[in-house]
């Protein structure tokens, strides 16, 4: 091909993008909500503060009102906030607004399996099983009390080693909290220093950072873009590391399976697993079982630890609120 026919093919694209995202944004859906004026092919992109899109979107609230569209590159979005608007959606109204849209990032990563970024009858599946199983291991029961209250004496005598000197509470809360989930997961609690459990830790705290980037979300609305972006391979390298160490122990577990003496959430699974041995198209495959393991660690731990060391800060900021 000549310089001159690729310059032709260059412009002729171009050319159809605008003209598709010229069609895009003059064509609204009847009672779609409200929202800012899109332009072509970069949509409301050019509105946000990529590093804090919640600040841009707090804005528009304010403009166009608690139910408003924005576009972000050629695909719309409808943005719900405020209490009363996000729980009508989400609590009273919770079958309607229980599917998640396909994020190209969280597809890379799990490749449709586990529970959080799973869709259709997979999500079923294991979302059934999820629910049952951390059940029968205590979840929402007095028997994850018990085990809540016995880590809280391994924080407690670590915090108190400290002997009153400044340190960083939020690694301690984030390992306390691990080793709730993990004592689930894997039936097992690890030392504080453990260098494979500060390495999990440290691998979900990387994989949150990165998915947070700036980049990444340039990624996720223009796909094509990923063979430029270092975030996106980071996020995959981290992933594969932690569901190489999730494959070592089921493999171990797999040695000492005993259907009759379940001792964690892995062990459910294989045995599950090994009753749908004969299906043709079953759900208890390895990939589902290293992406569920993965996304409960990371669902489980961020959301807890994060919600502990903002009450922390708060408490410290006001303690005539601490006191009452």
């Amino acid at each position: 091909w000549s310089c001159t026919s690729l310059g032709l093919v260059f412009i002729l694209t171009l050319l159809s993008l605008l003209k598709m995202g010229v069609f895009c944004n003059n064509h609204r859906r009847k009672n779609f909500p409200p929202g800012p004026r899109a332009l072509p092919i970069i949509g409301n992109l050019h509105l946000f503060d990529l590093k804090r899109p919640y600040r841009t979107y707090l804005q528009l609230s304010k403009v166009y009102g608690p139910v408003f569209s924005v576009q972000m590159g050629l695909r719309k979005i409808v943005v719900i906030s405020g209490y009363e608007t996000v729980k009508e959606a989400l609590v009273n109204q919770a079958e309607a607004f229980a599917e998640r849209p396909k994020i190209p990032i969280f597809e890379d990563l799990t490749k449709g399996n586990g529970v959080v970024f799973a869709h259709g009858e997979n999500w079923k599946v294991m979302r059934r099983f999820t629910l049952t199983t951390l059940r029968d291991f205590g979840m929402g029961k007095r028997a994850i009390e018990d085990r809540i209250v016995e880590e809280y004496g391994y924080l407690a005598d670590t915090i108190a080693s400290q002997e009153g000197k400044p340190f960083d509470a939020s690694k301690m809360i984030n390992a306390a909290v691990a080793n709730i989930i993990v004592s689930i997961l894997l039936g097992k609690r690890f030392d504080y220093k453990d260098s494979r459990f500060v390495r999990l830790q440290h691998l979900t705290n990387e994989n949150m950072r990165l998915a947070g980037k700036p980049l990444v979300t340039m990624y996720n609305i223009f796909p094509y873009l990923g063979f430029l972006l270092r975030a996106n391979k980071a996020l995959l390298r981290n992933t594969d590391e932690f569901h190489a160490y999730v494959r070592v122990t089921f493999i171990e577990h797999l040695k000492t399976l005993d259907k009759h003496d379940q001792r964690s959430f892995i062990d459910a699974f294989l045995v599950k697993q090994q009753e749908e041995k004969s299906a043709t198209n079953g759900y208890f495959h390895n990939g589902n079982l290293l992406t569920l393991v993965s996304n409960l660690f990371t669902a489980g731990v961020e959301t807890i630890s994060t919600t502990l060391n903002w009450g922390f800060l708060l408490m410290l900021k006001y303690p005539e609120i601490q006191s009452k």
